[in-house]
């Protein structure tokens, strides 16, 4: 996978890009990043990519031009057939979602802009963008932290990034439902028994106890994730038991 970003502050995405799992990644040949200041396609001498708002208005709005011509820069002569999916970071975006993440893990290319000031050029997103993309209904200075959050989690799920599918396989969201609670040695921290069921070695059973403890957690927590979860006929039951244990009255 290609990742192109698009910012005025390239500098913020040093310690990101070199770190952890997104360096691993890049060392593995599984993903190439590029940073890229669109102030550098500005067509003016002073390199200003905003301006004043037609109409009147507080802030500044991002001009087309640069960012018309930094995309063109990025997409043309790729040896990819796939056109890249262009990503606008914006609040009044698609709200984020691990569905999402898993659909652009598919892409070959995807740039992304990171906008600052009071908004974009309304020209952008109707010519340029494939995604408007927002992570949260609130606002941020700028697209880059935005941005930084959906490369991690998209990179993370390409193939060889991490060692074992099944560990992002059976993350909270990746399956619809919030994920079952871990443990690992020792068996009794201060008092605190890991449960007896994750000690037998019965996979059978560790398997239901771990079901279980997924729809009890998402039961508690996101109950709204069971609008678009197919429950099973078991575990239709399993929740109504989940649902009498904890209110038993």
């Amino acid at each position: 996978m290609k990742i192109d970003i698009l910012s005025i502050f390239p500098e913020m995405f040093k310690g990101v890009l070199e770190s952890s799992i997104l360096k691993k990644a890049a060392e593995k040949g599984a993903v190439e990043y590029s940073v890229t200041d669109f102030r550098e396609f500005a067509d003016n001498k002073h390199k200003t990519v905003d301006d004043y708002p037609y109409g009147g208005g507080a802030g500044m709005v991002l001009k087309a031009q640069p960012i018309f011509d930094a995309v063109l820069s990025l997409a043309d002569g790729k040896p990819s057939a796939k056109k890249p999916r262009v990503i606008l970071m914006c609040p009044q975006g698609e709200r984020y979602s691990q569905k999402k993440a898993e659909e652009l893990a598919e892409e070959e290319h995807l740039i992304f802009i990171c906008g600052h000031y009071e908004g974009y050029d309304e020209r952008i997103r109707q010519h340029v963008v494939t995604d408007e993309i927002s992570i949260g209904d609130y606002v941020l200075t700028g697209g880059e932290l935005a941005s930084m959050v959906i490369v991690d989690s998209v990179v993370r799920l390409l193939p060889d990034v991490i060692g074992k599918a099944a560990s992002h396989e059976q993350d909270s969201f990746s399956t619809g439902l919030l994920e079952h609670p871990h443990y690992t040695r020792p068996a009794d921290f201060r008092g605190m028994k890991v449960p007896d069921v994750l000690l037998s070695g019965n996979h059978a059973h560790i398997e239901e106890w771990r079901t279980k403890e997924s729809l009890r957690r998402t039961w508690s927590r996101r109950p709204d994730l069971f609008e678009k979860y197919p429950l099973t006929e078991e575990q239709q039951k399993w929740l109504q038991e989940i649902e009498k244990e904890d209110n038993p009255y």
